[in-house]
């Protein structure tokens, strides 16, 4: 009989980013839909966040922005996760992300989106939905 491991999500801010309030509810909402996070939390380079999602096994990478670099630095980690062969490894972003924005983060290959005022409900259906039936192992 074969078992799925909880699907794995990491979650941090790349950057000089202060804020980590909303990351730490979006991480707990996680946990409480079943998911195992392993959070990061702030000032990270996207080499770090790359390095631990490959050690830590990660289905998915979420990635909070509060400080208006999203675009350099979602670029950046999804170069770098090319880079080290873990382009399997799914990105979303979360924070104060505008609407004009949105059409670049899709293009570089984030898969979803989700600026102030998401709830955390929202991320969990878009996960499930989107996500997950491409990343459970067995």
């Amino acid at each position: 009989m074969e078992t799925k491991r909880k699907p794995r999500i990491l979650i941090g801010s790349i950057g000089l980013d202060g804020h980590e309030l909303g990351a730490l509810i979006v991480s707990r909402a996680l946990q409480d839909a079943g998911m195992e996070v392993v959070y990061l939390g702030l000032n990270l380079t996207p080499d770090q966040v790359v390095e631990t999602a490959i050690q830590e096994d990660v289905d998915i990478i979420g990635i909070s922005s509060m400080s208006g670099i999203h675009l350099e630095a979602l670029s950046d980690l999804l170069e770098d996760l090319k880079k080290s062969g873990a382009e399997n490894i799914s990105v979303i972003a979360g924070g104060i992300i505008p609407q004009e924005d949105l059409k670049g983060l899709e293009d570089l290959g984030v898969k979803g989106v989700f600026p102030s005022g998401s709830t955390t409900s929202e991320i969990i259906n878009f996960i499930n939905k989107n996500l997950l039936k491409n990343h459970q192992s067995a």
